[in-house]
Parts: C-alpha cells; structure tokens; sequence
C-alpha cells in the first residue's frame, strides 16, 4: 500500500470523525513493543506506526491483503482515545494508583472506552474481522486481571 492510499484512509476516517487530532505516520514503534499506534494527550496527536501495523495484520490474518481495513481498525481505535472524555482523568488514576490490580482494571478500561469509539467509525468493516482484532488486543488484559483476581 501506497503512501497516498495510507493517507487516504487516514483523512477520511478523520474527517467522518470530526476531530482535530494532529496525525504522524512513522515506520517503527520505538520501542520493544509491537505497538500500531499511539495516542499523546500532551500533544493531542496520534502517530502511526505502519511497519507494526503490517506485523499485526500478518500475525493475525497471516496476510497483508486486509492491510487497509487493519489499517483503519487501529487508526479508529487511537482516535477512541482522542476523543475519550474520560482518558485524562482515568490517566491522572492509573497514575495515582499503587494497586496493581486497580491499575489493570484501569488501562483495561481505557482501551474499551477508545475500541467502543471505534467500533462507531468504522461501520462499513466487517465486524467479524474488527471483533477479532479487539479480542485479541484486549486479551492481555484479560488475562491480567484475570491472573490478580485468582
């Protein structure tokens, strides 16, 4: 996928938001984690991580034939948590909070609050295809706070 066509999605999944969120788009998640994306609240910008997203889509459909689609899934998701009136004050809680099983809970709940948004924006992806990405994004929290609550 292009440059152009990248920008494409992203510009009308923004547009039908109506947000005003800054977006980048970078190759690499610098980091050791296979993050697609990330939402700062400081800046109120979203940057894209494209080669992370293409290992998602691979890992989890073992092809890159549904890159566009996976593509918006998780563009829709980091605009859930830019307009998430909630992700400061959850923010400010997690921060504030020592219990580790407390912190689950609230970074599980930030991540349902921006997938909720997402769902909303992108009606015209098959929700088969969008439910799998979210079980498997929130699966790791599951198992979380499963693991405290044991």
């Amino acid at each position: 996928m292009e440059h152009t066509e990248i920008e494409t999605v992203i510009q009308s999944i923004l547009m039908r938001s109506g947000s005003g969120v800054g977006v980048k788009i970078d190759s690499h998640f610098p980091g050791g984690r296979l993050a697609g994306g990330k939402y700062t609240m400081s800046t109120h910008t979203i940057t894209l991580y494209i080669e992370e997203i293409k290992e998602q889509c691979m890992q989890l459909f073992g092809s890159l034939d549904q890159f566009k689609d996976y593509l918006a899934v998780i563009f829709a998701h980091e605009l859930g948590h830019s307009q998430d009136r909630h992700l400061s004050a959850l923010a400010d809680l997690y921060d504030e909070t020592s219990n580790e099983s407390d912190k689950s809970k609230i970074a599980f709940l930030i991540e349902k609050n921006a997938w909720k948004y997402a769902q909303k924006l992108i009606p015209e992806i098959s929700r088969a295809f969008v439910k799998k990405i979210i079980f498997h994004s929130l699966k790791p929290y599951y198992e979380s706070i499963e693991l405290q609550t044991a």
